[in-house]
């Protein structure tokens, strides 16, 4: 008799291994599909070389996949890490960024792709009301049909997956121009720009329903030397607003097609630009800002998202069969189609085309920022590992400057053993995001 997995979970709750299993799985958080390392940790007296404490055998560590859909409980750690950076950014005071930054030009700007072919829609008219979609039907949101092309035969699949593989290489055109428009607003050139100013920013990708990505930029005017730098008198808000709508219109490039015309890829039409104002508590959002804390949890819930459970694939593509076999819709299935097979183009061999197809040819990361924008990936993880190594130490009793800790651990698998300790992994790791979220609400409720 076949059980169903119903019946396997309770098994596997029943087994004598479970509770120590589970111990494991609640260290990292209910990551979905860890890794596991077998080896020892030790604690040796920095003087004598006497082992203190040991601790060996197999270990889960957490897969770190910053993607929802992979991993929910990597996904949460990521969104916290990616709040962090950019709120660090926006406010200040923590992470050795100073406070001032928030008293610096800063700009939330969304540029988005242009138009491949018509596609169905939810339209309204001046007074809100709803009017039909260029196909003559009216749309529920949930319509799958919304946002896919009125006609698939004429949709401009090539130049839209053209367009998504070049965006990085536009965002790049893009920030270059930003900082030739505010250096002649200042009557500089480029290279004396960066004698007086530095343009920071943070940026996360965020796929529309049509499979195709906007940007989310801050972007923050500074001095020469980054966060702690005064940013000059003539850099205002008005001023940055205004040159990234400019930057925006006059930047392109042109790749070819595949029958030899020109591409010219470029933003669409819609550039939304809004101020930054502080947070504070005591006051509401009007005149298009958008407030700190509100922009840097918006902006880090977009980091995890990837393409989602209906557009795409968690998984590079291998062969066309793999893409007979997704379970995603018509007009992605097609994107994914006509990258791969213009993966086979010498013309596009720079592009890695059937490398990306599993992410409609988009190569870039999700979240990105400049170099000077705040701290690091790397910097918060190295702080997050230091604090849990002083608690351990604390923990067992032993001074940091008295021992020297030993890692010894090697590769020995990937994922759980079984489909039912993984549901008991998701399992956690919602349990675990529930808990968050009421102490969180007690805490803003208090």
């Amino acid at each position: 008799m076949v059980l169903s997995l119903a019946d396997r979970i309770a098994a596997r709750l029943r087994e004598t291994d479970y509770p120590e299993w589970r111990e494991k799985v609640v260290r990292i958080g209910g990551c979905a599909q860890p890794i596991t390392l077998f080896g020892a940790w030790q604690l040796h007296h920095a003087q004598t070389g006497r082992v203190l404490a040991h601790h060996g055998g197999h270990v889960f560590v957490p897969c770190g996949n910053r993607r929802e859909s992979v991993c929910p409980a990597c996904s949460d750690r990521y969104a916290a890490d990616a709040y962090h950076l950019l709120h660090a950014g926006l406010s200040g005071g923590s992470k050795g960024i100073p406070t001032t930054v928030s008293e610096k030009p800063r700009a939330f700007a969304t540029l988005t792709a242009p138009s491949f072919g018509k596609v169905h829609s939810i339209r309204r008219n001046a007074r809100g009301k709803t009017i039909p979609c260029a196909c003559g039907a009216y749309h529920h949101p949930a319509d799958p049909n919304v946002a896919t092309p009125i006609d698939p035969d004429t949709y401009d699949y090539a130049g839209s997956v053209l367009w998504q593989a070049n965006v990085g290489a536009l965002w790049s055109r893009f920030a270059q121009a930003l900082r030739r428009t505010l250096a002649r607003s200042a009557g500089l050139t480029v290279r004396e720009f960066a004698d007086h100013a530095r343009v920071s920013y943070a940026k996360v990708a965020e796929y529309q329903r049509r499979g195709l990505v906007h940007f989310h930029a801050v972007i923050r005017i500074d001095g020469p030397d980054g966060t702690a730098d005064e940013t000059p008198a003539w850099a205002t808000a008005e001023l940055l607003e205004h040159s990234i709508r400019q930057a925006a219109r006059a930047v392109a490039l042109e790749v070819p097609r595949p029958d030899g015309e020109v591409l010219r890829v470029a933003w669409g039409e819609q550039v939304d630009v809004r101020q930054i104002r502080a947070s504070n508590a005591h006051q509401v959002e009007e005149n298009g800002e958008i407030s700190e804390s509100r922009l840097a949890a918006y902006v880090a819930k977009y980091a995890t998202k990837g393409t989602g459970k209906s557009e795409a694939a968690d998984k590079p593509i291998r062969s066309e069969l793999d893409i007979e076999l997704l379970r995603v819709s018509e007009h992605h299935r097609r994107m994914i189609q006509t990258a791969w097979e213009l993966g086979a183009n010498p013309l596009y061999e720079d592009l890695k085309l059937r490398r990306w197809a599993h992410m409609l040819a988009f190569r870039g990361h999700f979240l990105s920022k400049s170099q000077r924008y705040s701290v690091t990936f790397k910097h918060l993880r190295e702080e997050r590992r230091e604090f849990r190594a002083a608690e351990t130490l604390d923990r067992l009793g032993f001074d940091p400057e008295l021992v020297v800790v030993v890692n010894d651990w090697q590769y020995a698998a990937s994922g759980y053993a079984n489909p039912e300790e993984r549901e008991l992994a998701l399992a956690i790791a919602e349990g675990r995001r529930e808990q968050r979220q009421r102490t969180y609400a007690r805490e803003n409720a208090s």
